[in-house]
C-alpha cells in the first residue's frame, strides 16, 4: 500500500509540473523524457535521480562525446530525442543555427536564469557558469602582477605564459568576448601578443597546463575554474594534487570600469518536434532551480546561475568575484571571428624563434 501511494504521489507531482507549462499530457509524456548528453555521467546522473524521485518522469539518457548535432539531423522526422545537455556556449549555438531546437516556454525558467545567460528567443538555456582563470606560480608571480586578460600580452610575461590550443572551444569563447569588447583588430593584436609571451607551442588540456606550471616550464597559464578544483580533491591520482597545490587561482579584470572575468555555460535545450516536450521543459526547469543547482556546485565546482545558490565550499573559499555578463549571444556570433584569428596569427604554432 505504501509504495502504491509513492506512486500515485510521483505520478500527480509529475502532472502538476506538466500543467505548470501550459500541456495537456499524455501518458508518455507524465513518465518519460529521452535526453542526448555531452555531460559526463557522474555529473548528471545524481541530477537525472533525483528528478525522476521529485517528479515519478523517467529519462532515458543517451551520453556522447561527440555527434550529438549530426545524430538528430540524422534522424530527421524519427528523431528520439526530447531535449540536449551540453557544454561551451558554442555548441548550444551550432544546434541553434541548425534549426534543430524549438523555445523553451517556462516562467520559471525565466527567473531562474538571467537574460545574458539565455537565448533572445529562449532556445537555449544555460544552466551553469564556469570561469576562465587564471592559473599562477605561487613561487615565481607576485600578487598583483597579473590582474587582466590584457596583462597576458604584456612584454614582462614573455616566455611565461602555457595555454592548450587556440582552437579549443573554450579558448574560442574567450577569444570571442575580447572581439566583443574590444573589436576585431584590437583582439588581433592582443593575441598577437599572448603567442609571443608562450613559454611553449600549445599543447594538453586544461589540467596539463597546472602540471606545467609546477615543472617550472612556465609562471601563468588560464584553465576553467573546476579544473583546478578537481585536482586539489582527486584522492584517484594524486599527483593531480601536487600540480593544484603549485598554484594560485586568479580572477581578472576585476578593477573598477573593467569587464569581470569571463564566464562561458553549460546548457540545455528542447529539440524541435520533442514528443515528450512537457516533461522536457518540466527536466530544464528542475535543473534551473535550488536543489539541482546546489548539486551542480557540490559535484563539479561550477557557478550556479540561479541566484541565491550557493557555490562549493571550496570555489567559496577562493572569495567573490566580478563576473562579466556579456550577454552569451555576443560572445557565440564571434566565434568564428575568433577562430580565424587564432589561424591568421598562427597562435598554434607557438612562440616565434
Amino acid at each position: 500500500m505504501k509504495n502504491l501511494l509513492k506512486n500515485i504521489a510521483q505520478c500527480l507531482a509529475a502532472v502538476a509540473l506538466l500543467h505548470a507549462v501550459g500541456a495537456t499530457p499524455t501518458l508518455a509524456e507524465e513518465r518519460t523524457v529521452s535526453l542526448y548528453s555531452y555531460r559526463q555521467p557522474f555529473l548528471i546522473e545524481p541530477l537525472l535521480t533525483k528528478f525522476t524521485a521529485t517528479t515519478g518522469i523517467k529519462v532515458n539518457i543517451v551520453f556522447a562525446d561527440k555527434g550529438m548535432l549530426e545524430r538528430i539531423r540524422a534522424a530527421g522526422a524519427n528523431n528520439q530525442a526530447d531535449a540536449v545537455l551540453t557544454v561551451d556556449i558554442g555548441r548550444l549555438y551550432e544546434l541553434k543555427l541548425a534549426g534543430v531546437l524549438e523555445p523553451v516556454v517556462s516562467k520559471t525558467v525565466t527567473a531562474n536564469v538571467p537574460a545574458h545567460l539565455r537565448d533572445p528567443e529562449n532556445l537555449w538555456i544555460g544552466l551553469t557558469q564556469r570561469a576562465r582563470v587564471a592559473l599562477v606560480s605561487k613561487s615565481r608571480v607576485k600578487a598583483g602582477e597579473l590582474t587582466s586578460y590584457e596583462d597576458l600580452a604584456s612584454e614582462k610575461f614573455r616566455g611565461r605564459i602555457c595555454l592548450r590550443s587556440g582552437k579549443n572551444a573554450y579558448n574560442i569563447a574567450l577569444i570571442a568576448a575580447m572581439i566583443a569588447h574590444h573589436g576585431q583588430e584590437s583582439a588581433k593584436k592582443w593575441l598577437q601578443g599572448v603567442k609571443a609571451n608562450l613559454a611553449r607551442k600549445p599543447q594538453g588540456n586544461d589540467r596539463a597546463q597546472a602540471k606545467a606550471i609546477a615543472e617550472g616550464i612556465c609562471d601563468i597559464a588560464l584553465a576553467n575554474n573546476y579544473y583546478l578544483a578537481l585536482m586539489l580533491t582527486n584522492e584517484k591520482e594524486p599527483e593531480q594534487k601536487k600540480w593544484a597545490a603549485a598554484v594560485d587561482l586568479v580572477y581578472l579584470n576585476q578593477a573598477q570600469g573593467q569587464s569581470g572575468n569571463h564566464m562561458n555555460v553549460s546548457g540545455a535545450g528542447i529539440v524541435k518536434g520533442a514528443k515528450n516536450k512537457a516533461a522536457a521543459v518540466a527536466l530544464i526547469e528542475f535543473l534551473s532551480g535550488d536543489e539541482a543547482q546546489k548539486i551542480y556546485a557540490e559535484i563539479n565546482h561550477e557557478y550556479p546561475v540561479k541566484a541565491g545558490v550557493p557555490r562549493s565550499a571550496l570555489v567559496a573559499s577562493w572569495g567573490p568575484f566580478k563576473e562579466d555578463i556579456l550577454d552569451m549571444e555576443a560572445v557565440a556570433k564571434n566565434r568564428d571571428a575568433a577562430a580565424k584569428l587564432v589561424d591568421e596569427v598562427r597562435f598554434d604554432e607557438g612562440p616565434t624563434s
